[in-house]
């Protein structure tokens, strides 16, 4: 039986499409994935990601565990209510998670992790934790509601306590508080403003109400997953993975190689790659005829008619239609010279597209000529 987060029931009530994802229920959408797509861009939407998991991270050596074992630095965030992404590596530097910082006290960091992940993240760092002074608690009894669009904040601000609510608006992006149980981190998944709020979960349903009563409308994780790759944001087991570096995957700009004398897991690895020249590169795609680019598709360089699917040399990490363009988008590995135009396998047919520098949307902007 798949897990359920507390909000199940009212997804369930709201007549949500429910999906098995990473081993629980989730909503898929509410009816229409691409109103619901419009409606963060536009307006205020709000998702349930309660499966994703808090932890903890606490005590005199946190700081220490934590600069080991991802690839960004956090001394960077040194300064409680500061936050940043970055990656946990394994020794290959491959990608074990990609996940959010948040520094919320004195000694006292919370990360949040993939659902998909979250087991075998907790035992990674649960064993890394073994040679610090630093406990690693996961948080089972919070719940995650990310409030995401233009108008997101304001009305979020309603419905927070006052005092909490007040810290909130102050936030600048990628700033956090805390409160008790409470956190509220001026981030998010979709490339709009907003918050993630992480709340004790036998409040998630009063606070999920209160936030509908206002004018925040539910969105599934289809929308989600439209809404993110439009903001050329990474999701972990399609665009990185285990056997895929983040310096071939986009995301060279979340590991830091300085200072030198900082010995994170996998830093050998990547130091190793960056010598001797990245031969893959993320990049992002814009379809310029008819079809949609999917997970898994052959990329060929353009006009080169001898390359059969099996032996291209680019392939599509993700892809969709993106509801905000009117066209179909990816990101996409291939070969670090690649530039300009190349060809996708779409149903049987090679067809063009061009490569564009992403994000492809971002704060309900086009960035991208098309």
């Amino acid at each position: 039986m798949a897990n359920q987060t507390p909000l199940y029931d009212e997804h369930v009530a709201a007549g949500a499409k429910l999906v098995d994802f990473a081993g629980w229920d989730m909503p898929i959408n509410y009816g229409s994935q691409i109103a619901e797509h419009n409606t963060v861009r536009e307006s205020a939407g709000m998702f349930d990601v309660s499966h994703m998991r808090p932890v903890d991270i606490e005590g005199a050596e946190a700081r220490d565990l934590l600069r080991h074992v991802l690839a960004n630095d956090v001394a960077k965030i040194d300064e409680v209510g500061r936050a940043f992404y970055t990656c946990m590596l394994n020794t290959r530097g491959g990608v074990i998670d990609d996940l959010i910082v948040y520094h919320l006290g004195e000694n006292w960091y919370r990360i949040v992790v993939n659902a998909a992940t979250a087991t075998k993240d907790m035992a990674w760092i649960t064993s890394q934790a073994e040679e610090f002074d630093a406990s690693v608690t996961s948080r089972d009894d919070l719940a995650i509601i990310a409030v995401q669009g233009p108008k997101a904040r304001e009305l979020t601000k309603d419905i927070l306590d006052d005092d909490l609510a007040a810290e909130a608006m102050e936030l600048k992006p990628f700033r956090a508080a805390a409160a008790g149980k409470w956190s509220v981190g001026r981030t998010g998944y979709t490339g709009e403003d907003g918050f993630e709020i992480v709340l004790p979960d036998d409040s998630a349903v009063e606070i999920w109400r209160a936030l509908q009563d206002v004018g925040v409308a539910p969105i599934g994780l289809g929308a989600r997953d439209t809404l993110r790759l439009e903001a050329g944001l990474n999701l972990y087991g399609q665009d990185m993975d285990e056997d895929t570096s983040p310096l071939e995957s986009g995301l060279g700009w979340t590991v830091a190689f300085e200072p030198a004398d900082r010995e994170f897991i996998g830093r050998n690895s990547l130091e190793h790659i960056r010598e001797h020249g990245e031969a893959k590169k993320m990049v992002g795609l814009l379809l310029e005829g008819r079809g949609v680019m999917r997970h898994g598709a052959a990329v060929r360089a353009a006009g080169d008619e001898a390359t059969e699917a099996e032996d291209a040399a680019g392939e599509v990490t993700s892809g969709s239609f993106a509801p905000t363009l009117g066209r179909s988008i990816a990101l996409a590995r291939v070969p670090a010279d690649w530039s300009d135009t190349v060809e996708v396998l779409l149903r049987g047919k090679w067809v063009s597209a061009r490569i564009v520098k992403y994000p492809f949307v971002r704060n309900g902007k086009i960035r991208v000529d098309i």
